[in-house]
């Protein structure tokens, strides 16, 4: 088997992964507070990156180095706080209809990577940038007399990851892969214990029982994740990644009940389309980039 065929089943695993903890995650939110809730997952979370770095070459000293200290905090804490988000969304707005205004990220990030990165885009990336965005508005379009404000948590979730991931893009520039995601869960873990205490819950003994697994998900959808990002290109792995929209549309109506509106599924159909030729352009004109360096 290929190494790039093992890429494509990290990455499988880690969204599947990923969706399940999604759904446990809006379960537990239901009765206790989302920062509480990602408080105890970031405990799991942060010893998880910890582990991990003390045994890449230079243990956790070469791994916590980096060359840009602030930039690598105030990702852990956007990451933490995004957590939060999401699992409000999952909570409040349901799995499915979250989601498909999560997948509208990669458009975000292209469009903020104009002004914040100083990236150069052409016609085509405009045109899916324009597409998804009509996309996530028919998402958007209210379905009675009024807009539901609660679809200002979704969009607001999608603005705050998308600056992460240029957060992200800044630090690649100078340190590794295993120091942002060491400051990632580290910087979080940090960030949630600094706040969650103040909703601190008592949780029956079934729900720590979920909470277990919601950590232990947290984990190994990471993991995954990474040796995903070891074996292939971004451009492979991040059209995959949209499976979650599914996984979360069938979760959602099968077991808690949500319905989809004819706006949603065409909405969501756009958004992916649009956010995945936008990846592949980015992906492209990447490579180009390079080769001519």
């Amino acid at each position: 088997m290929t190494s790039k065929t093992h890429g494509y089943i990290f990455v499988l695993l880690a969204t599947t992964i990923f969706s399940l903890q999604d759904a446990i995650s809006k379960h537990l939110a239901s009765t206790y507070p989302p920062i509480f809730v990602t408080m105890i997952r970031y405990w799991a979370f942060a010893l998880f990156t910890i582990v991990l770095a003390s045994k890449m070459r230079g243990g956790l000293q070469a791994t916590a180095r980096t060359k840009r200290p602030l930039l690598q905090v105030l990702r852990g804490v956007l990451l933490a706080v995004q957590v939060v988000l999401a699992i409000t969304c999952f909570a409040v707005i349901g799995l499915a209809r979250s989601q498909a205004i999560f997948s509208a990220t990669p458009i975000l990030i292209a469009l903020l990577s104009m002004p914040i990165l100083g990236e150069r885009v052409g016609w085509r990336r405009w045109t899916a940038i324009g597409v998804g965005l009509c996309g996530v508005l028919l998402i958007l379009k209210p379905e009675g007399e009024f807009f539901d404000v609660k679809l200002l948590l979704a969009i607001l979730s999608c603005f705050n990851f998308a600056f992460y991931v240029i957060a992200t893009r800044f630090v690649s520039r100078d340190d590794s892969s295993m120091t942002s995601f060491f400051y990632t869960g580290v910087i979080g873990g940090i960030t949630m214990t600094l706040v969650g205490p103040f909703y601190w819950s008592w949780m029956s003994p079934g729900d720590w029982g979920w909470m277990a697994l919601v950590c232990m998900t947290s984990i190994s959808s990471h993991y995954f994740l990474i040796r995903a990002y070891d074996l292939l290109d971004a451009a492979a792995v991040q059209p995959l990644t949209y499976l979650s929209l599914v996984y979360a549309s069938i979760i959602g109506v099968t077991i808690y009940d949500e319905t989809l509106s004819l706006n949603t599924i065409i909405g969501s159909v756009i958004v992916v389309a649009a956010g995945i030729f936008t990846i592949w352009r980015e992906h492209v004109v990447g490579r180009r980039a390079a080769a001519a360096n």
